[in-house]
C-alpha cells in the first residue's frame, strides 16, 4: 500500500530540501508517517511504500533522488528492493534496521546502500543523513564536470574522478558514491593515518564523534571490494591508504 505526500506550494519552496524526491520504504505506519513529516518540514517531496513490491515499481515511476528504506518489508525485504533499484538507476540509499548487528550493515552496503541507522533513532539526525547524503551527491556531479579532475593512480588502483570509477589491476570495481568518497580521501594523503574523526568529517559532514563506528562498517565494505590489504588499520586512530614505494 503506497500513500503519496507531495510538498509542492510556498512553504517548503526556500528550504535545503526543496524539489528533492525522498522515498521512504517502511511497513510500519508511525514510522513511515514520522519519518515524512520530518521531510516535509524540510522541504522534501515524499512518497511512502509500504512493502518491497510497491518501493520497487513507485522508485521507477516516480524517480526519487533518495531512498530512505528499512530492512524488514513484506514482499521482499529492503536488500532486495535495494539491489532492484540500483540496478534501474543509482541513487543514494539510507538504510533503517532494528538490529545493531554490523554483519547485517555490512550487507547493506555491499548491496548499495549509503549509510544506516539502527532503530530507534533521532528524527533529527535522520533529517541530517538525508541532507548530507544529497550534498555528497551535487559534490559529485560539480566534480564530474572539472576539467580539472583526472585520474590518480596508486599502483594497480586507478582512481577516475570524473567518472567516479575504480579500476583493480584494471577490471572495474563498483562502489558506492560514499565508499568512492572515502576511498578518494585517503587517496589524497597516502600512507598518511587519517582518524576516524577526520574521516567523519570529511565524507559525513559529521562532527560527532559516537559516529566513528559507521566509518570502520564503510571501511570494512570498501575493503571487500578492493583488497583488505590497501587498507591499514592504525588501532586507537584511524585508517591509511597503503600505496607501492615510490
Amino acid at each position: 500500500m503506497e500513500s503519496t505526500h507531495p510538498t509542492h506550494g510556498d512553504a517548503g519552496a526556500a528550504t535545503p530540501g526543496a524539489q528533492r524526491r525522498v522515498l521512504v520504504v517502511e511497513d510500519d505506519p508511525t514510522i513511515a508517517d514520522a519519518i515524512a513529516a520530518r521531510l516535509r518540514a524540510e522541504g522534501f517531496q515524499l512518497k511512502i511504500a509500504g512493502d518491497g513490491p510497491t518501493a520497487v515499481d513507485t522508485a521507477l515511476a516516480w524517480q526519487p533522488d533518495l531512498l530512505v528504506l528499512d530492512v524488514m518489508l513484506p514482499g521482499y525485504d529492503g536488500l532486495e528492493v535495494c539491489r532492484r533499484v540500483q540496478a534501474q538507476r543509482p541513487l543514494p540509499v539510507l538504510m533503517l534496521t532494528a538490529r545493531d548487528d554490523e554483519t547485517d550493515m555490512l550487507v547493506g552496503l555491499g548491496v548499495g546502500a549509503d549509510d544506516y541507522m539502527t532503530k530507534p533513532f533521532s528524527m533529527r539526525e535522520l533529517a541530517a543523513r538525508v541532507h548530507v547524503l544529497l550534498r555528497r551527491v551535487e559534490r559529485a556531479t560539480i566534480a564530474a564536470r572539472d576539467p580539472r579532475s583526472g585520474n590518480l593512480q596508486l599502483g594497480d588502483l586507478e582512481i577516475d574522478h570524473s567518472q567516479r570509477r575504480v579500476r583493480v589491476r584494471g577490471a572495474d570495481v563498483h562502489l558506492t558514491p560514499t565508499e568512492f568518497d572515502l576511498l578518494v580521501c585517503l587517496a589524497q594523503q597516502p600512507r598518511a593515518v587519517l582518524s576516524r574523526e577526520q574521516l567523519l568529517a570529511e565524507v559525513w559532514d559529521w562532527a560527532d564523534a559516537s559516529g566513528t563506528r559507521t566509518v570502520d562498517s564503510h571501511v570494512k565494505a570498501l575493503r571487500r571490494k578492493i583488497g583488505a590489504e590497501r587498507i591499514r588499520t592504525v588501532h586507537g586512530v584511524g585508517y591509511a591508504l597503503e600505496t607501492p614505494a615510490p
